[in-house]
This record gives structure tokens, C-alpha cells and sequence, in this order.
């Protein structure tokens, strides 16, 4: 008999996902804190060649090193690898531009651009729960960006410009997700993250050309540090679903506007604005119907008639 490699740990699974989200928010601050010695290009690669040790060493640990990483889509691990690194890219750029916790309050709009595209791409049906969680998010997150753009959408204005910059990261994060539903289908997980964290160290070398830098020392030692933390999130991440239910764990990522208004605050002198606030409640209240409606799907199937 195979031992199974899950069990329902809740408390362990919320503690693994919030050591996660704790440490995906400190990456952002590393990567804000460099943004004005190191352009976006140069800061993705080191936010990736240096997660790839740590996700090899942890598989190596699980025996996952010789298997894990068999590829049987390559192609969809590209086109993932593409979407994920333009994503990161502009969230990095948008990072020197923006408050963190603005930052982080437009990417929780993620999971209603997943929704629509769901209906668009895979057919996926949308009745009245998700429509009106869909409509919650999408004002909620035109109340977050108004103040930026309601002088004008102006390249001049270095927050409007990174208003658009993270709103276009969180739709394509949107995208990348709707990849990752199509590539579990037929990859491991392992593959999945290793080959994300590749390509976009390769890719990320095309902006070579575009104003690398030699940062000084502490600087680079931040970039490493990121990519280090990037890795170990990724891992916390994978491993929280190994004890808990995805709908369960959800709701915990919304600590990182917590983390992100401490960190923001200490680090960075920043606070946010009652209107970005207020948006991103309406945000979080319509990702949570979005994750209450997937709970009640899960169970009604739990029910279904059994053969």
C-alpha cells in the first residue's frame, strides 16, 4: 500500500502559507528597495537564477529530482514561462513607482481577471455568485486606480504610469494562471516551478541590452536574497496544500496587506490612502465570494451519486 503524501493538517498548512505570503511580501520590499540601482530586467534575473537552487535542493530532498522534472508539454511550460516573466517584470518596474501596499492591493484583482478569462479561454460557466463577484472586484479595482488616472492617462507621471504597469501584471498573472489550470492537467508541480523559475532567468537576459548595471555589493546581496526568498515562498506554497484545501488557504494570502502596510511603513515611509483601502476591500470581499462559490461546487460534487 502507498503512503500517502498529504493529510489534513489545517493549523500547519495556514502556518506553512503565511510563512509563504510573509516571505513573497519582503521579496517585493528587496526588489522595491533596489529599483532605483537596478533595472527591471536585471532585478527578474536574480529573482530567478537564484530561486533555482533552492527548488532543486528541496526536490532532491522529496526524490522528486529525477522525475519531477520530466516535461511532457515543454511548449506550455514556455508560453507559461513568457506570461509569468512579462508579469513579474512589469511588477518589479511597478514596484519603483508605486507604494508597496498599492502595489499589493491591485494584484488581490488577479483572481477576478481569472474568472472572466476562465469563461473566455475554457468555456467555464459564470452564474450569478461569480458574475457579481466579478462586478465587486472590477469596481473595486477602479476605485484603487482612479486617483491615478483620473488626471489623464499620462507616460509622464511616474504613478499613473505605474498604475498601468501592475494592473497589466496582475492581467497577465490572470493569464498565467489559466496555463497552470491547462498544464496540471498532464505536469508535476515540481516541473511547473522549476521551469517557470528557468525560463524566466533566460528571458530575463534579453534586457541585457537594455541598461544592466554593476550594482555595488549590498545591493546584489538584496537581489540574492530575493531570488533566495522567491524560491523558499514558491516551496511554503507547494507544501501548505500538501495539509490543507486550496479554498481553505486562500483567504490567508490577504495577510500581505498586513505585511505589506508594516513593511511599507518601517521601510519605506509609506501609508496608504483611505480610498486605496476601501478598494481593496471591495476587492478581497469579491475574491472571497469567488472562493466561498468554489467551496460550494467542491462539496456539491463531494455529494454527487456515487458509482
Amino acid at each position: 500500500m502507498v503512503k500517502s503524501l498529504t493529510s489534513h493538517r489545517p493549523g500547519l498548512a495556514v502556518a506553512l502559507r503565511l510563512a509563504a505570503v510573509f516571505c513573497f511580501s519582503l521579496m517585493a520590499a528587496l526588489i522595491k528597495a533596489t529599483s532605483g540601482d537596478v533595472p527591471p530586467g536585471e532585478a527578474v534575473f536574480f529573482r530567478s537564477f537564484f530561486a533555482i537552487p533552492v527548488i532543486l535542493v528541496w526536490l532532491a530532498m522529496r526524490g522528486q529530482l529525477r522525475h519531477g522534472l520530466i516535461a511532457k508539454n515543454p511548449m506550455g511550460h514556455v508560453s507559461r514561462g513568457v506570461l509569468g516573466t512579462l508579469a513579474m517584470g512589469m511588477t518589479f518596474a511597478g514596484l519603483g513607482m508605486l507604494p508597496l501596499p498599492e502595489v499589493t492591493a491591485i494584484g488581490y484583482a488577479t483572481p477576478i481577471f481569472t474568472v472572466i478569462l476562465a469563461a473566455l479561454m475554457l468555456g467555464e460557466r459564470i452564474r450569478l455568485v461569480r458574475i457579481s463577484a466579478v462586478l465587486l472586484g472590477l469596481v473595486g479595482v477602479l476605485i484603487m486606480v482612479w486617483p491615478r488616472l483620473s488626471g489623464g492617462v499620462s507616460m509622464q507621471d511616474t504613478a499613473t504610469f505605474g498604475a498601468i504597469l501592475i494592473l497589466l501584471a496582475t492581467m497577465a498573472r490572470a493569464m498565467v494562471q489559466i496555463h497552470i489550470r491547462k498544464l496540471v492537467q498532464t505536469e508535476h508541480t515540481a516541473a511547473i516551478v522549476f521551469y517557470f523559475s528557468a525560463t524566466a532567468t533566460v528571458l530575463s537576459l534579453l534586457s541585457l541590452p537594455f541598461g544592466w548595471v554593476v550594482p555595488p555589493a549590498n545591493i546584489v546581496l538584496l537581489l540574492v536574497l530575493s531570488g533566495v526568498l522567491g524560491g523558499v515562498a514558491q516551496i511554503l506554497v507547494t507544501s501548505s496544500f500538501r495539509f490543507g484545501a486550496a479554498s481553505m488557504l486562500a483567504p490567508v494570502d490577504y495577510a500581505s496587506m498586513l505585511f505589506a502596510i508594516l513593511i511599507g511603513y518601517v521601510w519605506f515611509g509609506e501609508l496608504p490612502t483611505l480610498v486605496m483601502l476601501i478598494g481593496a476591500a471591495l476587492v478581497i470581499a469579491g475574491n472571497v465570494m469567488v472562493i466561498w462559490r468554489e467551496r460550494q461546487l467542491g462539496l456539491e460534487r463531494d455529494r454527487g451519486p456515487k458509482s
